[in-house]
């Protein structure tokens, strides 16, 4: 949002934005009309399913406490809005818990678990991501069952994960740069959304959390960790 406000003529290329209208980055998907084009990782629709994969698995889903970053003020606002529409219709109880940096994981893990959750909805968002181990081992400490958004937070021991294939949407950003370099305005590139998605089930975790998956949900994964 810097750089769009910043510039109107220099081209940008954004990477897995979760709602570039939304935002105001762009006039829409199809037709950008301004200097900025890219990937979408259509992250407010993403999270409606993540919840409703959550709520098959878990036998005992509500409360959910959701964790999000409030400094991310508009990829985390839309997000949360969007979390509690789904909940809404799911007829799902949602906590929310903040994190505003890396020194705030334990603490906030505390008032989950003195909240009784019940089970973890994580957000994500780029503060997460370089502590996806960490996170996933505080869950598991306080025996919480968690659906994160990336593959990598289910390597590092998640419960479960369901997003696009980010590394995906970055290849094709740098396409972006390459018709940008030789011509291409940025308002006549569509905004890409993507077209595959991973659900990942940590089977290991599963049995640490003496939680049996359900075989339907089994059987749709994408991927499960032995």
């Amino acid at each position: 949002m810097a750089a769009k406000n910043a510039t109107s003529t220099i081209p940008i290329v954004i990477v897995s934005v979760g709602d570039p209208v939304g935002a105001g980055l762009v006039a829409s998907l199809a037709r950008p009309d301004a200097n900025v084009t890219g990937t979408s990782a259509m992250t407010s629709e993403v999270i409606g399913k993540s919840l409703a994969l959550l709520q098959q698995t878990v036998p005992t889903l509500s409360p959910v406490a959701v964790l999000w970053n409030p400094n991310n003020v508009v990829y985390q606002g839309q997000i949360m809005r969007e979390t509690q529409v789904a909940a809404g219709k799911l007829g799902v109880e949602l906590q929310t818990f903040e994190v505003r940096g890396p020194d705030e994981f334990e603490r906030t893990f505390a008032a989950i678990a003195s909240a009784r959750a019940a089970s973890l909805l994580v957000l994500p968002d780029p503060l997460f991501s370089p502590y996806t181990a960490r996170v996933a081992e505080l869950a598991g400490q306080s025996r919480l069952p968690a659906m994160y958004g990336l593959r990598e937070d289910a390597v590092a021991g998640g419960l479960l994960a369901y997003g696009p294939k980010y590394a995906d949407l970055y290849r094709r950003a740098a396409n972006y740069v390459d018709k940008i370099l030789k011509g291409a305005k940025p308002a006549d590139l569509p905004v890409e959304q993507p077209t595959t998605f991973e659900f990942v089930i940590n089977l290991k975790t599963a049995r640490a959390l003496g939680l049996t998956i359900p075989s339907g949900i089994l059987a749709i994964a994408d991927e499960v960790i032995e």
